[in-house]
């Protein structure tokens, strides 16, 4: 995830007490080291802890260190917003107790915070309180205020916060979302300054001093002073010098500085690897069993298909696989192994997996228990929640990618059209390739280049589901004659139930749920579509006039479910006294 356009930028901060005679104000800017410098970018902080809340200077350099130490440590895969709302959530709600341990009220820690992320040719704003971020436009020379202040006056001299961190137990950030070009300009400010000086004459300012933002931030803290400011003055200017973003010659120059390897056969030495044989060949790509030669150790290589050679799409895909699977650590996702010299062709390596694709085992096994069949699903869930974990989406989970071992352990594999917010935030000069995933497997809104993160995992997996209890599909055969949205909202669903008659209700309901076309009516998460596999929900036990000869069943489901969870509270109970 490295090239050749480096991120560079001009910097300057102040922060001063003014007539105040403590500081606490807090301000800070920090750039990724290199090899995160792609995917992190940079960022700049501003907090005026609130005056008449003792800890406001606590709180304030809480958050400015907070953030900047705590960014950076995020998954890659993670989108931005998702990144920092993941670090102010449980930092508003440690400041709010903090604040509300102490009997006195005044010892509140609460603080204004404006935070600007530049990344790729984006820059991302996140705003609270009454500092504030100004943008100098390096395309009109325009100096406008990019956020707005969370405060309502009492009177013409005197105003109050509304919002805060640390404030409340709920927290309400503005998020914003600024396009970038060479030359735009940054200024994060306290009230202590912007209160008591003209926008023209902070404009004034910068432009003074071009090649030296210290300065340039100290005059302006100066100038505030001069103006009679009653408060701590505090400033970051930022100036872009170059967008870390490549053009088509950089993105040419780096997806082709690794060919694509000869065409492989067992015997085949290449980079300390012998393969064995040839596991699985497509359109796309290969897979190989190959052994290291030092180890003996058997592993997987996949390897691109020489129909796209020329494709720097493809190839940026297939680069993207490895970086991806190798950020993703479960017990039930494939591991990407490391290689362990330097490569002469591009492909990567991932473990052997002992044992079958799922298709496969379902074939091998046609009489198949239910209780075996939720260990297994209970598995699919746990690999697949470990890629939302990272904010990542499968985007193409179908039987032939879940492997399943000797001991019914769960394996998902293949990264080939995975999702991953954080690197699409990422600049390209070409056109990233759409997953549109396996047309019986995949969510109908891929076909129509509409991305609904985790919920086409629950689709998905709804599919599959379906599938391993019933041996077949929810909507059968007819999604191949799908070709517009109206298409696929006239399907049908075929319950379950139809295929196996012992099917209750509240399981097709789960099924049916899952796999609604409309993403809107399917589960959130994962968790919730298993928790109602294993436990009848409510809802989906109303009897469905249509459904008569399915009342013997139905009864049969409740009475059994209504048994378990009385042996369940016996249990809980006995254990409890002892």
């Amino acid at each position: 995830m490295e090239h050749n356009h480096t991120f560079k930028a001009t910097v300057g901060t102040c922060s001063v007490a003014g007539v105040k005679p403590d500081n606490e104000d807090a301000v800070g800017f920090r750039v990724a080291e290199q090899r995160l410098l792609n995917t992190k970018g940079a960022v700049a902080v501003i907090a005026d802890g609130v005056s008449t809340a003792e800890a406001g200077k606590e709180a304030a350099e809480r958050c400015v260190s907070t953030v900047l130490a705590d960014y950076f440590t995020t998954p890659e895969t993670w989108s931005v917003k998702h990144s920092i709302q993941n670090i102010l959530t449980p930092l508003n709600r440690k400041l709010y107790n903090l604040g509300h341990e102490i009997k006195n009220e005044a010892r509140g820690y609460i603080t204004t915070l404006s935070i600007l992320v530049l990344k790729s040719h984006m820059a991302h704003l996140f705003h609270i309180g009454d500092s504030r971020i100004y943008q100098l436009s390096a395309e009109t020379g325009e100096f406008k205020q990019l956020t707005r202040d969370h405060s309502a006056g009492i009177s013409a001299e005197q105003n109050y916060l509304i919002r805060a961190m640390g404030m409340d137990t709920s927290l309400n950030v503005d998020y914003s979302v600024v396009a970038l070009k060479p030359g735009d300009i940054f200024f994060l400010s306290t009230d202590g300054i912007h209160d008591f000086l003209p926008e023209q004459q902070v404009q004034q300012l910068i432009e003074k001093y071009p090649d030296d933002y210290e300065t340039a931030c100290r005059a302006i803290v100066d100038a505030a002073s001069a103006a009679e400011s009653s408060d701590n003055l505090s400033c970051c200017l930022l100036r872009i010098d170059q967008l870390g973003i490549e053009n088509i010659e950089d993105l040419n120059e780096r997806l082709t500085r690794l060919p694509f390897p000869p065409e492989l056969s067992p015997g085949l030495k290449m980079d300390g690897y012998e393969v064995q044989e040839e596991m699985y060949a497509s359109e796309r790509s290969q897979l190989y069993r190959v052994r290291d030669l030092d180890s003996g150790e058997q592993l997987v290589m996949k390897t691109p298909s020489r129909n796209y050679c020329d494709d720097p799409a493809y190839i940026e895909r297939f680069i993207m696989e490895e970086w991806i699977g190798s950020r993703v650590t479960h017990p039930n996702v494939v591991k990407v192994i490391a290689p362990k010299q330097e490569r002469k062709f591009l492909y990567y390596l991932m473990e052997f997996v002992e044992g079958h694709t799922l298709d496969v085992w379902m074939q091998q096994n046609p009489e198949r228990r239910p209780s075996q069949l939720i260990r297994l699903v209970e598995k699919i869930v746990a690999g697949m929640e470990g890629l939302h974990e990272k904010e990542t989406v499968h985007q193409d989970l179908k039987p032939s990618n879940i492997m399943v071992t000797p001991g019914l352990d769960i394996k998902i594999v293949d990264f080939g059209s995975v999702y991953a917010p954080g690197i699409h935030e990422i600049f390209t000069p070409v056109e990233r390739e759409e997953a549109l995933g396996t047309l019986d497997y995949s969510d109908p809104a891929y076909r129509f280049h509409r991305n609904t993160g985790i919920k086409g995992d629950v689709y998905s997996l709804g599919v599959v589901v379906y599938e391993m209890f019933t041996g077949f599909l929810p909507y059968g055969t007819r999604l191949e004659n799908c070709h517009s949205y109206e298409d696929f909202y006239n399907l049908h669903y075929i319950p379950s139930y139809h295929h196996r008659d012992i099917i209750p209700l509240w399981f097709d309901g789960a099924l049916k749920k899952a796999v609604s076309i409309d993403p809107e009516h399917r589960y959130d998460t994962l968790a919730g579509f298993l928790r109602d596999l294993k436990t009848p929900n409510v809802e989906f036990l109303k009897e469905d006039p249509k459904q008569e000869g399915h009342k013997d069943t139905l009864l049969f489901w409740k009475m059994l479910s209504f048994m378990l969870f009385g042996l369940l509270v016996i249990s809980w109970f006995i254990m409890a006294q002892n």
